[in-house]
């Protein structure tokens, strides 16, 4: 696959990279739990693969993503060569502070964990949820301490990883951010980070876009999951995707590949991030990467109402 840049960071990454949230065993979220030996496997497979990039993050199963991830690893004696490991800066998960000190010492324990020395991609996440967003936004604060990371050379290049829109973008005009990773706001279903992306993309930010299949619903199925970027959803929640499930049967297509290749045409778009907790499902997103869509169907999903609303405004964030 070919890579694009991360700006003039020196990494560049494959249109296509994966996301370790689930590896860490979240079944308050996604609905299963992934054990440790299959998050390993999963993680050797993506080693394995043509892809470049998999993303993890201090809290995400409250470190367990991590340390799996590690694992491999240590047992590989060290990443791939021309591998980009993403993880990002959280708060206390108990206090929710979220000020210099703790953006260092999150630092401290994803290297820890990872068994790393630096990171090539790290990420400033979810701010929203701190108990004090001055603490991050302040002179002094957790985003100098991002930057400053950077230039101690413990990290090649910095990221915003979103988050509510509204509290977003004002960041990320705010700071000359290498990368953005959002996550279901530029799908079939959600467009609510195109003005976000626009910019970002004048500004030669690089986008990570995260979870184009909205939490996995379009590709599992709405027959087999009633979540809709995580959370529960009624029937009616659920109607826009099986206007888009019967569009797909119309023409043969896996709605899994329309709502995989919708992201990868987005101009602004430099790699979409798909989670994945079994190895089996690197080969599928390989195979709807390279599906054939007919124009027909794109035309006619083009027809189609999208929300322009931010999905997670209100989302309650468990990282279990």
């Amino acid at each position: 696959m070919q890579k694009k840049p991360i700006g003039s960071t020196g990494l560049s990454v494959t249109p296509i990279c994966f996301g370790g949230s689930g590896l860490g065993d979240m079944p308050e979220t996604y609905g299963y739990s992934v054990s440790e030996e299959r998050a390993r496997e999963t993680v050797r497979a993506v080693f394995d693969g043509p892809a470049n990039l998999l993303d993890t993050s201090n809290n995400y199963g409250f470190g367990r993503s991590e340390e799996r991830i590690g694992q491999v690893i240590r047992e590989r004696g060290g990443l791939p060569h021309g591998f980009v490991l993403s993880t990002k800066l959280d708060r206390d998960m108990e206090t929710r502070r979220f000020d210099a000190a703790r953006a260092r010492q999150s630092f401290e324990e994803s290297t820890a964990r990872l068994g790393l020395d630096r990171i090539p991609l790290l990420h400033l996440h979810d701010p929203e949820h701190a108990r004090d967003l001055t603490e991050i936004t302040k002179e002094g604060g957790a985003l100098d301490e991002l930057f400053k990371l950077k230039e101690e050379g413990l990290v090649d290049a910095v990221g915003l990883a979103m988050g509510r829109v509204d509290i977003m973008f004002p960041i990320l005009r705010a700071y000359p951010f290498d990368a953005l990773i959002s996550h279901n706001r530029m799908t079939v279903l959600n467009r609510s980070a195109a003005e976000m992306f626009d910019y970002a993309h004048a500004q030669g930010i690089a986008i990570l876009n995260a979870a184009p299949f909205a939490g996995g619903v379009l590709a599992k199925g709405s027959a087999v999951t009633q979540k809709v970027t995580y959370q529960d959803v009624d029937q009616k929640a659920l109607e826009p995707v099986r206007r888009i499930e019967e569009l797909c049967a119309q023409h043969g297509v896996a709605p899994g590949a329309v709502a995989l290749q919708f992201s990868m045409r987005q101009p602004s778009v430099t790699s979409t991030m798909l989670g994945v907790t079994k190895p089996e499902r690197i080969a599928q997103t390989l195979e709807w990467a390279s599906m054939d869509i007919p124009q027909a169907l794109w035309d006619e999903l083009d027809a189609l109402p999208y929300e322009t609303e931010d999905p997670e405004a209100n989302r309650v964030y468990n990282p279990g």
